[in-house]
């Protein structure tokens, strides 16, 4: 989806009126700062640094909130308030609503955990959508393969593809108690969110990590194979060992963002030692003679699934030719 660039003057203009919302909502009587734990529909949960929570309804004209989002809220009573202002955010996921339009998922992530599970499948393009986000965004992509008490073949080859390319994986098992203390370390001081397909087991690895709180756990649709969602929109929790984390729904198929074929490029690391070494500048990496790329496939230096996965995202995604 691509959409009206903004010129300067009007960018300028829109952050002086925030910063101007900002400054007016943190000098009001009774204002706290806080932050969104849970979005569900035109309110919000809001902890205040003395861990209470607000159930807030939210400013007209007020940039949508979500987990993650730092706020200024007014407080009504001991458990409603209203939240005024934004703080400026230092990241922010976006995914594709049904209309396509830009929604936002979690704000102030560093971390993205894309759990898959060999059950249901997963699917090597939606791996790699998240990874070329991650790229995008600038977040530490860590790689779990959850479930590992059932056996898949396919999966495991899957999982050492990536681990080759220089991915962290971390192989786990709720049953068998497999790989949380490895992911425990790795959520440490760090805002996380878990993205994945539905039924892959996010919610249960939450809830193994964090066992004091309650969640709901669905089962895999048996004759799909393809889950039910369990988490409805995303929702923050703090890890016992300092940080943050964020579960997101489970998604059958996340779509990017409008991108540049360049960014999808970037998105793929093992690519980038090849890059500008094509004898044509606008090498679109398929049929052209001397393309890096390709001979770098034949010889076996990159993973020909990958390649065919980037020429997937391009078509889907990309802006310009």
């Amino acid at each position: 989806m691509t959409k009206r660039k903004l010129t300067q003057q009007q960018q300028r203009r829109i952050a002086v009126q925030h910063d101007g919302r900002l400054l007016e909502a943190t000098e009001l009587k009774g204002a706290e700062e806080g932050i969104v734990i849970v979005r569900h529909g035109a309110k919000a949960w809001v902890e205040n640094e003395h861990e209470q929570l607000f159930l807030c309804s939210l400013r007209q004209n007020l940039e949508s909130p979500v987990a993650g989002d730092r706020v200024v809220f007014h407080t009504i009573n001991a458990e409603i308030g209203v939240i005024t202002a934004l703080q400026p955010r230092h990241t922010v996921i976006h995914r594709l609503d049904a209309n396509q339009e830009l929604k936002p998922l979690a704000a102030n992530v560093d971390q993205i955990i894309i759990v898959i599970a060999l059950k249901p499948e997963p699917s090597m393009e939606i791996i790699d959508r998240y990874l070329v986000a991650a790229e995008a965004l600038k977040l530490t992509p860590i790689i779990v393969c959850n479930k590992r008490d059932l056996d898949n073949p396919k999966v495991t080859e899957l999982c050492a593809l990536y681990e080759k390319i220089g991915y962290p994986v971390i192989l786990t098992s709720v049953i068998k108690n497999q790989g949380l203390d490895r992911l425990s370390r790795c959520l440490v001081d760090h805002t996380s969110i878990f993205v994945g397909q539905s039924g892959v087991g996010k919610s249960s690895l939450i809830q193994a990590l964090i066992p004091e709180e309650t969640l709901a756990i669905g089962q895999i649709s048996e004759v799909s194979e393809l889950g039910k969602h369990t988490t409805t929109a995303s929702r923050l929790y703090h890890f016992s060992g300092g940080g943050d984390f964020i579960d997101s729904p489970g998604v059958r198929r996340f779509n990017l963002w409008a991108m540049t074929r360049h960014d999808i490029f970037r998105g793929f690391t093992e690519f980038k030692p090849y890059e500008g070494r094509c004898k044509f500048r606008n090498c679109e990496h398929k049929h052209e003679p001397d393309c890096a790329l390709q001979e770098a496939a034949k010889k076996g230096e990159i993973n020909i699934l990958r390649l065919d996965s980037y020429h997937h995202l391009v078509a889907a995604h990309v802006i310009e030719g």
